[in-house]
């Protein structure tokens, strides 16, 4: 009995798999459209990231010089005063 349900239910899948193949080069064209749209966004997203990235790490390099600057303004400073 097991068997048998589960060779209709096997069936029935290949049946709704095959059915909607006369759509498929329509709906392959659309998806495949889709899929480019998607790549190209992605693509101009890593873009804008890698450019971000450089705009950080300039600004990273240029705190990182003003604070060695200030180390060095603050050490010939000959200490605290009280």
């Amino acid at each position: 009995m097991k068997r048998l349900s589960s060779l209709i239910l096997l069936l029935s899948l290949a049946l709704l798999v095959a059915a909607p193949g006369a759509d498929a080069p329509s709906a392959t064209q659309q998806q495949e459209q889709q899929i480019l749209a998607v790549v190209k966004e992605v693509q101009d997203q890593q873009a804008a990231i890698a450019e971000n990235q450089a705009k950080i790490d300039l600004k990273l390099a240029t705190i990182a010089e003003s604070l060695r600057v200030a180390r060095i303004y603050s050490s010939r400073g000959g200490g605290k005063k009280n």
